[in-house]
């Protein structure tokens, strides 16, 4: 799919990743519309500075994992911007709680993570669909992580919610077919985001230690796996993982 003139949707487009998405999408000639929960200022000046790819751009607010705001932002978006051609689920929560410290796993802590991190995007996809469908296609990508592959990561919820999130990728590609196409990013370490900065220090260390190549990974490859996955028109339902060589699946 031709990128240029298209309508992005990134949801978490103001966190450390999700602003290298935003500035991968545009540099492709994509209007984007920057997603936050909170930070509005943040997400607006995120806009501001990508209007130097000559692209329209505007921030929103939405909580992902309320299915009223998901709605109002997605008309929002179309009646902003148009149309609406790709989303980009990236909006997530992470909390540090060793695996083997259960009472630490609160089901408050539990349902957080799984409701933004699984649901929203899940309502997402809802929502969006039927816009890319009407207008003959869509590119949806998740970022899920290597967690979602094994039992690693932050705690016990976020590798469930990743790992939930690679296989609602799978079956909403089915769901969409043949209109939409449905891919995942699963990273490993990133620096510079608020979810690193939420892991214990030796997760950190054992990140870059135990990966091939001795350091994190990229953010801006991850951002350009994502254009490729919104370019593709052959590959759906399918991850990728980028993590400097520590995971293989």
């Amino acid at each position: 799919m031709d990128l240029k003139g298209k309508v992005a949707v990134v949801t978490g487009g103001n966190g450390g990743l999700g602003q290298r998405i935003c500035h991968a999408l545009a540099a492709e000639g994509c209007h984007v519309a920057v997603v936050c929960a909170k930070s509005q200022d943040q997400a607006a000046g995120v806009a501001r500075d990508l209007e130097k790819h000559q692209v329209t751009a505007a921030a929103f607010a939405c909580d992902v994992t309320q299915r009223d705001q998901v709605q109002r932002l997605v008309d929002d978006v179309v009646k902003r911007l148009g149309r609406l051609d790709v989303l980009v689920n990236d909006a997530a929560y992470n909390k540090a709680i060793p695996f083997t410290d259960l009472d630490g796993l609160t089901y408050e802590e539990w349902t957080k993570i799984i409701d933004i991190n699984l649901t929203g995007p899940m309502l997402m996809t809802k929502a969006v669909a039927p816009v890319m469908k009407r207008q003959g296609s869509g590119r949806i990508v998740n970022i899920s992580s290597v967690a979602g592959l094994g039992p690693t990561g932050s705690s016990i919820a976020y590798a469930v919610s990743k790992a939930g999130l690679i296989h609602l990728t799978k079956c909403m590609a089915v769901a969409l077919a043949p209109e939409v196409l449905v891919n995942c990013v699963a990273p490993g370490l990133l620096e510079g985001t608020r979810a690193t900065a939420n892991l214990r220090p030796e997760q950190v260390e054992t990140g870059r230690r135990l990966s091939l190549l001795g350091k994190a990974a990229d953010k801006d490859d991850v951002a350009d796996q994502v254009v490729t996955m919104c370019r593709t028109n052959t590959t759906t339902g399918q991850t990728l993982v980028i993590d400097s060589g520590r995971t293989f699946h």
